[in-house]
Protein backbone atom coordinates (compact mmCIF):
# COMPACT_ATOMS: atom_id res chain seq x y z
CA UNK A 1 0.00 0.00 0.00
CA UNK A 2 1.74 3.52 -1.12
CA UNK A 3 1.61 6.32 0.92
CA UNK A 4 -1.60 7.96 -0.17
CA UNK A 5 -1.36 11.32 0.81
CA UNK A 6 1.40 13.25 1.91
CA UNK A 7 0.86 17.14 3.62
CA UNK A 8 2.86 20.08 4.62
CA UNK A 9 1.31 22.76 7.38
CA UNK A 10 3.50 25.36 9.26
CA UNK A 11 4.33 24.62 13.14
CA UNK A 12 3.05 27.57 14.94
CA UNK A 13 3.89 27.50 18.42
CA UNK A 14 4.38 30.40 20.82
CA UNK A 15 7.59 30.36 23.20
CA UNK A 16 6.88 31.38 27.21
CA UNK A 17 10.29 33.35 26.93
CA UNK A 18 11.95 34.96 23.68
CA UNK A 19 15.17 33.31 22.91
CA UNK A 20 18.12 35.57 21.24
CA UNK A 21 21.36 35.67 20.22
CA UNK A 22 23.63 37.17 17.68
CA UNK A 23 21.96 35.72 13.96
CA UNK A 24 18.30 35.98 15.07
CA UNK A 25 15.82 36.45 17.57
CA UNK A 26 12.74 34.75 18.53
CA UNK A 27 9.29 34.88 20.17
CA UNK A 28 7.78 31.16 18.57
CA UNK A 29 8.82 28.54 16.14
CA UNK A 30 9.43 28.42 12.68
CA UNK A 31 9.00 25.25 11.56
CA UNK A 32 7.73 22.60 9.32
CA UNK A 33 5.22 19.59 9.70
CA UNK A 34 4.71 17.09 7.26
CA UNK A 35 1.89 14.42 8.03
CA UNK A 36 2.13 11.41 5.44
CA UNK A 37 -0.94 8.65 5.12
CA UNK A 38 -2.79 6.21 4.02
CA UNK A 39 -4.11 2.45 4.70
CA UNK A 40 -4.79 3.92 8.16
CA UNK A 41 -1.70 4.89 9.23
CA UNK A 42 -0.15 8.46 9.78
CA UNK A 43 3.50 9.36 9.87
CA UNK A 44 4.49 12.64 11.48
CA UNK A 45 8.26 14.89 10.50
CA UNK A 46 9.24 17.87 11.58
CA UNK A 47 12.07 20.47 9.78
CA UNK A 48 12.84 23.58 10.82
CA UNK A 49 14.19 25.97 7.91
CA UNK A 50 17.22 28.57 9.04
CA UNK A 51 18.34 31.28 6.79
CA UNK A 52 21.18 31.63 8.55
CA UNK A 53 22.30 28.14 8.56
CA UNK A 54 20.98 26.35 6.00
CA UNK A 55 20.20 29.58 3.59
CA UNK A 56 16.61 28.03 3.99
CA UNK A 57 13.30 29.76 4.46
CA UNK A 58 10.01 28.52 5.32
CA UNK A 59 8.78 29.56 1.41
CA UNK A 60 11.74 27.85 0.22
CA UNK A 61 10.56 24.80 2.15
CA UNK A 62 7.71 25.13 1.27
CA UNK A 63 8.81 25.14 -2.64
CA UNK A 64 10.46 21.92 -2.44
CA UNK A 65 7.59 20.44 -0.91
CA UNK A 66 5.70 21.29 -3.66
CA UNK A 67 8.18 20.63 -6.27
CA UNK A 68 8.91 16.74 -5.08
CA UNK A 69 5.41 16.01 -3.47
CA UNK A 70 4.07 13.73 -6.22
CA UNK A 71 7.05 12.18 -7.29
CA UNK A 72 7.54 10.97 -3.07
CA UNK A 73 4.16 9.27 -3.21
CA UNK A 74 4.75 7.65 -6.26
CA UNK A 75 8.09 6.36 -5.87
CA UNK A 76 8.50 5.62 -2.65
CA UNK A 77 7.10 2.56 -0.95
CA UNK A 78 9.74 1.13 1.23
CA UNK A 79 12.86 1.68 3.34
CA UNK A 80 14.94 0.96 -0.12
CA UNK A 81 13.44 3.15 -1.95
CA UNK A 82 13.62 6.25 0.49
CA UNK A 83 16.96 5.65 0.86
CA UNK A 84 17.34 5.06 -2.84
CA UNK A 85 15.40 8.24 -3.60
CA UNK A 86 18.09 10.36 -1.18
CA UNK A 87 20.87 8.98 -2.79
CA UNK A 88 19.76 10.38 -5.66
CA UNK A 89 18.91 13.54 -4.72
CA UNK A 90 21.03 14.66 -2.91
CA UNK A 91 22.37 17.58 -4.14
CA UNK A 92 19.25 19.06 -4.19
CA UNK A 93 18.28 17.84 -0.51
CA UNK A 94 21.70 19.60 0.34
CA UNK A 95 19.63 22.78 -0.76
CA UNK A 96 16.98 22.29 1.54
CA UNK A 97 17.56 19.59 4.03
CA UNK A 98 15.02 21.28 6.66
CA UNK A 99 12.57 20.39 4.33
CA UNK A 100 13.12 16.96 3.20
CA UNK A 101 14.12 16.53 6.70
CA UNK A 102 10.98 16.73 7.97
CA UNK A 103 9.56 14.35 4.86
CA UNK A 104 11.59 11.57 5.39
CA UNK A 105 10.26 11.53 9.50
CA UNK A 106 7.02 11.16 7.92
CA UNK A 107 8.12 8.63 5.72
CA UNK A 108 9.64 6.40 7.98
CA UNK A 109 7.06 6.88 10.97
CA UNK A 110 4.56 5.87 7.99
CA UNK A 111 6.76 3.02 7.64
CA UNK A 112 7.35 1.92 11.38
CA UNK A 113 3.63 2.40 11.83
CA UNK A 114 2.22 0.63 9.64
CA UNK A 115 4.30 -2.33 10.00
CA UNK A 116 4.06 -2.18 13.93
CA UNK A 117 7.47 -1.48 14.83
CA UNK A 118 9.75 1.57 16.42
CA UNK A 119 11.22 3.82 13.81
CA UNK A 120 14.46 1.80 15.02
CA UNK A 121 13.63 -1.18 13.39
CA UNK A 122 12.69 0.49 10.06
CA UNK A 123 16.64 1.91 10.15
CA UNK A 124 18.18 -1.11 11.67
CA UNK A 125 19.96 0.55 14.47
CA UNK A 126 19.61 0.30 18.36
CA UNK A 127 16.93 0.97 19.95
CA UNK A 128 16.63 4.43 22.20
CA UNK A 129 16.90 3.53 25.86
CA UNK A 130 18.57 4.58 29.04
CA UNK A 131 19.19 8.27 30.12
CA UNK A 132 20.36 10.72 28.28
CA UNK A 133 22.32 14.39 29.67
CA UNK A 134 21.43 17.76 28.25
CA UNK A 135 23.19 20.99 27.78
CA UNK A 136 21.65 24.36 29.44
CA UNK A 137 21.59 26.52 27.13
CA UNK A 138 21.53 30.58 28.12
CA UNK A 139 20.84 32.87 25.17
CA UNK A 140 22.61 36.69 24.99
CA UNK A 141 19.87 37.90 27.34
CA UNK A 142 19.97 40.98 29.69
CA UNK A 143 22.26 40.12 32.62
CA UNK A 144 19.50 40.35 35.37
CA UNK A 145 17.55 37.47 33.01
CA UNK A 146 20.75 36.09 32.36
CA UNK A 147 21.99 35.63 36.34
CA UNK A 148 18.70 34.33 37.01
CA UNK A 149 18.33 31.64 34.52
CA UNK A 150 21.65 30.36 35.46
CA UNK A 151 20.71 30.06 38.82
CA UNK A 152 18.12 28.19 37.70
CA UNK A 153 19.85 25.53 35.61
CA UNK A 154 22.55 25.20 38.88
CA UNK A 155 19.77 24.46 40.76
CA UNK A 156 18.25 21.76 38.89
CA UNK A 157 21.84 19.47 38.76
CA UNK A 158 22.88 21.09 35.38
CA UNK A 159 26.91 21.03 34.77
CA UNK A 160 26.66 21.60 30.94
CA UNK A 161 25.90 25.14 30.29
CA UNK A 162 26.42 26.83 26.37
CA UNK A 163 26.41 30.58 26.50
CA UNK A 164 25.67 32.64 23.45
CA UNK A 165 28.50 35.51 23.22
CA UNK A 166 27.45 39.11 21.98
CA UNK A 167 30.60 40.23 21.15
CA UNK A 168 31.09 43.13 24.07
CA UNK A 169 34.26 41.79 25.89
CA UNK A 170 32.98 43.39 29.40
CA UNK A 171 29.28 41.77 28.81
CA UNK A 172 30.82 38.22 28.06
CA UNK A 173 33.42 38.53 30.68
CA UNK A 174 30.57 39.36 33.36
CA UNK A 175 28.59 36.57 32.13
CA UNK A 176 31.99 33.86 32.66
CA UNK A 177 31.57 35.19 36.08
CA UNK A 178 28.47 34.87 37.04
CA UNK A 179 28.77 31.41 35.94
CA UNK A 180 31.93 30.50 38.09
CA UNK A 181 30.13 32.67 41.15
CA UNK A 182 27.74 29.81 41.33
CA UNK A 183 30.62 26.90 41.70
CA UNK A 184 28.74 24.28 39.92
CA UNK A 185 31.02 21.33 40.36
CA UNK A 186 32.25 19.36 37.61
CA UNK A 187 30.96 22.69 35.25
CA UNK A 188 31.60 22.35 31.24
CA UNK A 189 31.68 25.26 29.28
CA UNK A 190 30.86 26.14 25.45
CA UNK A 191 30.18 29.17 23.76
CA UNK A 192 28.92 29.93 20.32
CA UNK A 193 29.50 32.57 18.55
CA UNK A 194 27.19 32.90 15.57
CA UNK A 195 29.78 33.85 13.08
CA UNK A 196 30.98 37.23 14.84
CA UNK A 197 33.87 38.43 13.91
CA UNK A 198 35.42 38.63 10.14
CA UNK A 199 38.85 38.06 11.70
CA UNK A 200 41.00 35.42 13.06
CA UNK A 201 42.91 37.88 15.28
CA UNK A 202 39.48 39.59 16.60
CA UNK A 203 38.34 36.61 17.73
CA UNK A 204 41.47 35.43 19.29
CA UNK A 205 41.53 38.47 21.18
CA UNK A 206 38.57 38.63 22.32
CA UNK A 207 38.14 34.63 23.53
CA UNK A 208 42.06 35.19 25.09
CA UNK A 209 40.26 37.95 27.07
CA UNK A 210 37.33 35.78 28.62
CA UNK A 211 40.26 33.45 30.39
CA UNK A 212 37.69 30.16 30.61
CA UNK A 213 38.95 26.74 29.49
CA UNK A 214 36.39 26.54 26.78
CA UNK A 215 35.05 22.87 26.04
CA UNK A 216 34.80 24.21 22.21
CA UNK A 217 33.89 27.54 20.78
CA UNK A 218 31.19 27.85 17.63
CA UNK A 219 31.00 29.01 14.28
CA UNK A 220 33.48 32.24 15.59
CA UNK A 221 34.31 32.91 12.03
CA UNK A 222 32.33 33.26 8.69
CA UNK A 223 30.90 29.91 7.71
CA UNK A 224 32.65 27.31 5.53
CA UNK A 225 36.30 28.81 6.08
CA UNK A 226 38.15 26.07 7.35
CA UNK A 227 41.57 27.87 7.47
CA UNK A 228 40.82 30.72 9.23
CA UNK A 229 39.62 28.26 11.46
CA UNK A 230 42.22 26.25 12.09
CA UNK A 231 44.36 28.77 13.06
CA UNK A 232 41.80 30.24 16.12
CA UNK A 233 42.27 26.91 16.95
CA UNK A 234 45.59 26.75 17.26
CA UNK A 235 46.36 30.45 18.37
CA UNK A 236 43.61 29.66 21.47
CA UNK A 237 44.10 25.93 22.13
CA UNK A 238 40.38 25.75 21.75
CA UNK A 239 38.77 23.11 19.34
CA UNK A 240 35.82 24.89 16.64
CA UNK A 241 32.46 23.38 16.71
CA UNK A 242 30.81 22.97 13.58
CA UNK A 243 27.43 23.86 12.82
CA UNK A 244 26.45 25.80 9.76
CA UNK A 245 30.13 25.09 8.31
CA UNK A 246 29.38 20.81 8.42
CA UNK A 247 25.81 19.96 6.72
CA UNK A 248 27.10 16.38 5.05
CA UNK A 249 28.68 13.39 5.81
CA UNK A 250 31.19 13.78 3.28
CA UNK A 251 32.90 17.64 4.17
CA UNK A 252 34.07 14.88 7.19
CA UNK A 253 37.45 14.06 4.88
CA UNK A 254 37.89 18.16 5.25
CA UNK A 255 39.09 17.73 8.99
CA UNK A 256 40.77 14.30 8.91
CA UNK A 257 44.07 15.78 8.90
CA UNK A 258 43.69 17.24 12.74
CA UNK A 259 40.63 16.15 14.29
CA UNK A 260 41.94 17.19 17.86
CA UNK A 261 40.61 20.56 16.11
CA UNK A 262 37.18 20.02 15.92
CA UNK A 263 33.94 19.21 17.45
CA UNK A 264 30.77 18.65 14.78
CA UNK A 265 27.36 19.74 16.09
CA UNK A 266 24.87 17.58 14.45
CA UNK A 267 21.45 18.80 14.38
CA UNK A 268 19.00 16.44 12.19
CA UNK A 269 16.97 19.25 11.04
CA UNK A 270 20.06 20.89 9.39
CA UNK A 271 21.22 17.79 8.39
CA UNK A 272 18.58 16.65 6.36
CA UNK A 273 16.88 14.06 8.28
CA UNK A 274 17.85 11.22 10.00
CA UNK A 275 19.59 9.21 7.44
CA UNK A 276 22.00 12.33 6.79
CA UNK A 277 22.71 12.36 10.26
CA UNK A 278 23.43 8.84 10.81
CA UNK A 279 25.73 8.71 8.27
CA UNK A 280 27.58 11.75 9.82
CA UNK A 281 27.80 10.21 13.47
CA UNK A 282 29.63 6.90 11.34
CA UNK A 283 32.04 9.06 9.34
CA UNK A 284 32.82 11.52 12.59
CA UNK A 285 33.34 7.72 14.44
CA UNK A 286 35.96 6.65 12.19
CA UNK A 287 37.16 9.66 11.76
CA UNK A 288 37.76 10.27 15.45
CA UNK A 289 35.77 13.62 15.66
CA UNK A 290 33.56 14.06 18.73
CA UNK A 291 30.32 14.79 17.86
CA UNK A 292 27.13 17.37 20.10
CA UNK A 293 23.73 16.34 18.53
CA UNK A 294 22.27 19.76 18.53
CA UNK A 295 18.59 20.83 17.65
CA UNK A 296 17.14 24.06 16.64
CA UNK A 297 15.47 26.48 19.11
CA UNK A 298 12.05 25.71 19.02
CA UNK A 299 11.64 22.00 18.45
CA UNK A 300 9.38 19.98 19.34
CA UNK A 301 9.39 16.59 21.23
CA UNK A 302 9.13 14.88 17.34
CA UNK A 303 12.97 16.39 16.52
CA UNK A 304 13.68 15.41 20.45
CA UNK A 305 12.97 12.01 19.62
CA UNK A 306 15.08 11.85 16.49
CA UNK A 307 17.62 13.28 18.02
CA UNK A 308 18.16 10.71 20.40
CA UNK A 309 18.24 8.28 17.53
CA UNK A 310 21.17 10.25 16.42
CA UNK A 311 22.99 10.04 19.78
CA UNK A 312 22.48 6.66 20.41
CA UNK A 313 24.78 5.92 17.02
CA UNK A 314 27.19 8.59 18.09
CA UNK A 315 27.74 5.71 20.93
CA UNK A 316 31.51 6.31 23.12
CA UNK A 317 31.98 9.32 20.58
CA UNK A 318 28.97 11.90 21.79
CA UNK A 319 30.17 14.72 24.04
CA UNK A 320 27.00 16.49 24.90
CA UNK A 321 23.21 17.13 23.90
CA UNK A 322 21.40 20.21 23.12
CA UNK A 323 17.57 20.34 23.06
CA UNK A 324 14.60 18.74 24.99
CA UNK A 325 13.01 21.98 26.49
CA UNK A 326 9.45 21.02 25.44
CA UNK A 327 7.28 23.12 27.56
CA UNK A 328 10.35 24.78 29.28
CA UNK A 329 10.07 27.01 26.56
CA UNK A 330 7.55 25.75 24.18
CA UNK A 331 3.78 27.12 24.87
CA UNK A 332 2.74 23.79 24.18
CA UNK A 333 4.13 20.76 22.10
CA UNK A 334 2.85 18.25 20.00
CA UNK A 335 2.99 15.80 22.31
CA UNK A 336 1.43 15.10 25.90
CA UNK A 337 3.80 14.61 27.63
CA UNK A 338 6.41 16.16 25.77
CA UNK A 339 9.52 14.41 25.77
CA UNK A 340 11.89 16.81 27.54
CA UNK A 341 14.94 16.91 29.94
CA UNK A 342 13.99 16.63 34.12
CA UNK A 343 16.26 17.58 36.97
CA UNK A 344 19.51 18.10 35.71
CA UNK A 345 19.14 18.09 32.26
CA UNK A 346 18.61 14.05 32.11
CA UNK A 347 15.75 12.83 29.88
CA UNK A 348 15.40 9.21 31.03
CA UNK A 349 14.05 6.94 28.31
CA UNK A 350 13.97 3.79 30.21
CA UNK A 351 10.46 4.04 31.24
CA UNK A 352 9.14 5.40 28.44
CA UNK A 353 9.11 2.15 26.50
CA UNK A 354 9.76 3.68 22.89
CA UNK A 355 11.37 0.27 22.00
CA UNK A 356 7.90 -1.49 22.16
CA UNK A 357 5.64 1.72 20.81
CA UNK A 358 5.35 1.91 16.80
CA UNK A 359 6.21 4.47 14.92
CA UNK A 360 8.30 7.19 17.12
CA UNK A 361 6.17 6.08 20.16
CA UNK A 362 4.97 9.60 20.90
CA UNK A 363 1.94 10.63 22.72
CA UNK A 364 0.97 12.40 20.40
CA UNK A 365 -2.14 15.45 20.64
CA UNK A 366 -3.77 15.67 17.71
CA UNK A 367 -4.07 19.54 18.01
CA UNK A 368 -4.50 20.83 14.77
CA UNK A 369 -4.69 24.31 16.14
CA UNK A 370 -1.04 25.13 16.23
CA UNK A 371 -0.60 23.67 12.31
CA UNK A 372 -1.22 26.50 9.45
CA UNK A 373 -1.73 26.20 6.08
CA UNK A 374 0.64 27.31 3.88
Amino acid sequence: MPIQELEIYRLDIPFNLPFKHSSAERVRTQSLWVEAAGDGVVGRGEGCPREYVTNESMASAGAFFAKHRTAVREEIHSFVDLASWERQHAATIDKDPAAWCAIELAILEWFATRDGVPVEDVLSVPHVDGKFRYTAVVGDSGMDAFRATTARYRDSGFVDFKLKLSGDVERDLEKIGVLHELQIEGLRVRVDANNLWDRVEAAAQHLVALDCPFLGVEEPLKANDLGPLRRLADETGYRMILDESLLRADQISLLEEDPDHWIINLRVSKMGGLLRSLAVAQRAREAAISLIVGAQVGETSLLTRAGLVAACAAGDNLLAQEGAFGTLLLESDVADPPLMFGAGGILDAEGLDLATKPGWGLPFTGDRGILRSF
